[in-house]
């Protein structure tokens, strides 16, 4: 696309149909995200935003209108080919981490590899996910387990795996949801990392203290964009870490 753009949707919308009723989750829906955006959706429950977020993700495909991801249209496709598109250029981070409890963190970085293209000998994989958990801050903890982990390491086990494909772009669903404070900064902290790497991030969440660490606030209200603009102050979660350290 010519104007940067990874994401444009056109007049999306979304309807769920329960017997002979029509559920309308998101009415005519047009937007842009840019390369190397970090984007914060809001909005109260039911307002369509985790909706959007699944049409985002090629989790689910509108009822009418066009989504153009990396210029593509992927508004039409079917299941398999939606599938290929999520395991090639998207990353899922979720709040309730879903990592596989008797397996270890290394393991659990390595999962969507076992579905991808490539194709990596047992030693590219291990070598590959420990880079990968090495770069969320878990270097030496490649072989716990998720028990044996705090929920800010479980989350970062979940980024890990999320980025193991290198995605262009990571969407996070509430991914501080589950967390207290110090640990939902240095998470920020992580996801500010990644976008200055290059990934653009789109992040699901409720909190507006959360949502200012992104660079975008997107918020929607019955299934409508109602206010879509610039974080004026951008909060900068290192800087934050640091300020509680001397504290």
């Amino acid at each position: 696309m010519t104007d940067g753009a990874l994401v444009r949707l056109l007049e999306v919308h979304k309807v769920y149909r329960t017997g002979e009723m029509e559920v309308p989750a998101v009415r005519g829906v047009s937007l842009e995200i840019k390369r190397g955006e970090f984007v914060a959706l809001m909005g109260a429950s039911g307002s369509g935003k985790s909706t959007l977020m699944n049409m985002l993700g090629c989790l689910d495909r509108p009822s009418s209108g066009q989504y153009f991801l990396d210029d593509a249209d992927v508004s039409g496709l079917n299941r398999d080919q939606l599938a290929d598109i999520r395991n090639r250029k998207i990353g899922f981070v979720f709040q309730n981490f879903n990592l596989l409890p008797r397996t270890s963190a290394r393991e659990n970085a390595e999962l969507p590899l076992i579905y991808s293209a490539q194709r990596l000998s047992h030693a590219q994989l291990r070598e590959k996910a420990d880079r990968v958990l090495s770069s969320v801050g878990l270097g030496g903890r490649e072989d716990h387990h998720p028990s044996q982990l705090s929920g800010g390491q479980q989350q970062r086990v979940a980024i890990a795996r999320a980025l193991i494909n290198d995605p262009e772009m990571l969407l996070a669903d509430e991914p501080t949801g589950n967390l207290d404070s110090r640990t939902s900064v240095e998470i920020m902290a992580i996801f500010q990392q990644l976008n200055e790497r290059g990934i653009t991030i789109v992040m699901v969440t409720h909190e507006q203290d959360i949502a200012a660490y992104a660079q975008r606030n997107v918020i929607m209200r019955d299934g409508l964009i109602t206010h879509d603009h610039v974080v004026a102050r951008r909060l900068d979660a290192t800087d934050q870490i640091k300020r509680r350290a001397n504290e």
